[in-house]
């Protein structure tokens, strides 16, 4: 985060403004450590930036534990529904490809079903 941190203050972002949580190990627990410590009021615009294959997961956790954010997200992994029907240059980028589906679909599965959020399908 410290690497975040330093590139937006070299793009012009005010440092008092950069708010970092750094303690949370899960998606869920940086909802909870976020809010926490930012104490969001209401009217204020806090923007989620996470990878787009992340963001539903996020969104969900924050959601469940009160903190209305806008989703920002970033580092896109796909060209939209056009490339569904590219093959992949490899048979290794095609087995990543689902390994981050497969990873972010039982995120929602688990947190779903574990109670830790309310939507299995959070929509931005």
């Amino acid at each position: 985060s410290q690497v975040a941190r330093d590139i937006l203050v070299m793009l012009g972002v005010p440092a008092q403004r950069i708010e970092m949580e750094e303690r949370s190990r899960t998606t869920c627990e940086n909802a909870i450590e976020s809010k926490a410590a930012v104490q969001p009021k209401p009217g204020e615009l806090w923007l989620l930036v996470t990878s787009a294959s992340h963001m539903p997961r996020a969104m969900a956790c924050f959601r469940a534990v009160g903190f209305p954010v806008a989703a920002y997200p970033v580092d896109y992994r796909t060209r939209g529904t056009a490339g569904l029907w590219r093959p992949t240059g490899s048979v290794a980028a095609g087995l990543s490809a689902a390994d981050l589906a497969a990873h972010e679909w039982l995120g929602l599965l688990t947190y779903w079903s574990t109670g830790k959020t309310a939507e299995l399908f959070p929509e931005p």
